[in-house]
């Protein structure tokens, strides 16, 4: 008996000594365990949506540019916190000793030299903004939760232990003679919850009772259960009782294509900012350049005046000339310093932080007209060679020529094809459709009567100090106690749930429009672009040739004003349109760059990969980067 008695205990014992070691984790090992699941769940969904997977992970490397800047340039900042969580004084009662730790990791730009004012190519800015950009990270961490909110729903139909140990000493003095004793327990329970609703548990609990007076008498007492619950109408069925576990699913994979779709806009983000940009630094030179313009115009009219070739007032209109073309010059460098200082916070930066953008984005760009002036330039040369035609000859207007068109300016048709085929916001509103109607599916179960069994098992007995002199108990399955229960709720009662159920179908209704009103959107949003290529491309050339004219008409007023054939108005005039047409032709030049991302992404063709950058759509069926 006693021997038996022993090994029962150790049994007993060994099993909640292997649930407490697997249970006892420290705060450290649960983060670890937690990140391994949702890494692994990320991968498994990225497979699954995407077709690829990409290294994913929400530790920010504590060396990003923002606080590299802060240190290397002497930037003010107001704590730790400023520079990242490593660097935070850990509270009182801190879970995690050393964490969060300084995380190292390769900086595609940690050769830059921070203390001193830098200089981002267009590329950079987007390998920093991934690294640097609060919204990026945040977004991220999205996915991430996502992962583990589905790791939680599939806890619910995972084997699930769990162990519990108990020592009592207690003394009465209640009765004649004072009896004291001490009472040992231990549990353990096991819990499964299968796809079909069946719900499964069992539990095993000894009990070892020692008296410490009236002879030192000891029992064993020791119980064994086991339930079952089948849901068998309303609640059964595995597509109803996994209906969470399918949607935390597909939430990953929403978040997945969100986060995607995210890159791609933050992308086209990046390049939109830092065109801008560009176009302000441009249009600083042209304003400095008019302002020089304007001082040596006021100059030459005043030596004009002095020789009694023209009259004050012109000398008075050119000195308002100069000073309106000084104040437009401050105007546009203070511009320029918010469109920066707006461009760095897009990044994730510190605003007061020297940063400089690379010139040669927009040289390139604007290089790419110097064909289009020339060819103006011949054009006009010829046009003035020509006989002049009659005023009455008939007028006939020249439409828009498809003969310079960029690679992107495609077919309307197959521009809307390749968006309904690649945007993932569209799939991620066609399987709201697939939600909605597994919502219908699932209120339509609730109407529905329920009839559940339950059925259970107890073996053995208990035991405490006022049967410590009982003989040990034993698991005797002839000596069990048996139990079977089936319950049926009849669908008398089912406003709720019939209200519930209309309104899924509601719900479907207004999935179905809303796949309907993006797809509207996304023709109507190509359909635009397209439009915006087509008038940027334009727009280009009506101002190179503006340019072309404008120089000419400067030029000529010199020269005329020189001669005494024009006025000083015609000289300011002529200046201003020049600035005029310099500034529209970068902003027409970026616009276009502009357009042809934002098309790409609207046709969700922009690719954009871990580091943010991106790899652009070629409608002749090879990828190309481009800066």
């Amino acid at each position: 008996m006693h021997h038996f008695r022993a090994i029962i205990v150790v049994v007993l014992l060994c099993f909640l000594m292997l649930i407490l070691q697997a249970g006892c984790q420290s705060p450290s090992e649960h983060r670890s365990n937690a990140d391994d699941v949702a890494y692994r769940i990320i991968e498994e969904k990225q497979r699954q949506s995407l077709g690829k997977v990409e290294e994913f992970s929400i530790e920010r490397p504590s060396d990003i540019l923002r606080r590299r800047l802060l240190a290397g340039q002497g930037l003010s900042y107001s704590g730790g916190a400023s520079l990242g969580t490593d660097q935070l004084e850990p509270i009182e009662h801190w879970p995690e000793k050393g964490h969060p730790k300084t995380v190292s990791g390769a900086d595609p730009n940690e050769s830059i030299k921070t203390d001193e004012v830098i200089q981002l190519s267009l590329i950079q800015t987007l390998q920093v903004g991934a690294r640097n950009s609060f919204e990026y990270q945040s977004r991220k961490e999205d996915v991430f939760r996502a992962a583990l909110d589905l790791d939680l729903e599939l806890d619910w139909f995972r084997n699930t232990f769990a162990g519990q140990l108990d020592s009592v000493v207690s003394t009465s003095a209640s009765g004649d003679r004072t009896v004291s004793g001490a009472e040992y327990g231990g549990s353990t329970s096991w819990t499964k919850k299968l796809k079909n609703g069946i719900s499964l548990g069992g539990g095993l609990a000894v009990d070892l009772v020692n008296l410490l007076t009236l002879g030192g008498a000891s029992s064993l007492g020791i119980m064994a259960d086991a339930t079952i619950t089948v849901p068998l109408l309303r609640g059964s069925g595995e597509h109803i009782v996994t209906e969470s576990l399918t949607q935390a699913e597909r939430n990953v994979v929403y978040a997945i294509y969100e986060f995607e779709m995210y890159k791609r806009s933050f992308a086209v983000d990046i390049a939109r900012e830092y065109m801008a940009v560009l176009e302000r630094i441009d249009q600083k030179e042209n304003a400095e350049e008019n302002y020089k313009s304007s001082i040596a115009s006021a100059r030459s009219s005043r030596r004009l005046a002095d020789a009694g070739r023209l009259p004050a007032i012109q000398v008075d209109q050119a000195i308002q000339s100069e000073l309106r073309a000084r104040n437009r010059w401050i105007s546009v460098q203070e511009s320029y310093k918010r469109s920066i200082d707006s461009f760095k916070n897009l990044l994730g930066l510190p605003p007061d932080a020297g940063i400089e953008l690379d010139r040669s984005v927009l040289n390139e760009l604007v290089g790419q007209t110097s064909e289009i002036v020339e060819k103006i330039a011949l054009q006009e040369v010829a046009q003035e060679n020509m006989e002049i035609q009659s005023a009455d000859a008939p007028i006939e207007l020249v439409g828009v020529s498809h003969e310079n068109a960029g690679p992107l300016e495609i077919d309307e048709s197959l521009a809307i094809k390749l968006a309904l085929d690649n945007r993932l916001d569209l799939r991620i509103s066609q399987g709201g459709v697939y939600d909605a109607q597994r919502a219908v599916v699932i209120a339509a179960d609730a109407l529905g009567a329920e009839l559940t069994f339950f059925g259970s098992a107890d073996f053995g007995s208990g035991r405490s100090i006022s049967s410590a002199t009982a003989d040990d108990a034993k698991l005797r399955a002839d000596k069990g106690a048996y139990s079977g229960l089936l319950t049926l709720d009849l669908p008398i009662e089912r406003t709720a749930e019939r209200n519930a159920y209309r309104k899924s179908l509601i719900a479907l209704e207004r999935a179905v429009r809303q796949v309907q009103q993006l797809e509207d959107q996304i023709k109507l949003s190509v359909r635009n672009k397209l439009r915006d290529l087509l008038e940027a491309r334009e727009t280009i050339q009506i101002q190179a040739q503006s340019v072309w004219v404008a120089e000419k008409r400067v030029k000529s007023s010199n020269l005329f004003l020189e001669a005494g054939r024009a006025q000083m108005r015609d000289l300011l005039e002529a200046q201003d349109a020049l600035l005029t047409a310099q500034n529209g032709l970068t902003a027409a030049v970026t616009s276009y760059r502009v357009a042809e991302l934002e098309l790409q992404r609207d046709m969700g063709l922009l690719k954009v990969d871990k580091n943010g950058l991106w790899q652009e759509y070629s409608p002749e069926g090879t990828d190309n980067v481009r800066q």
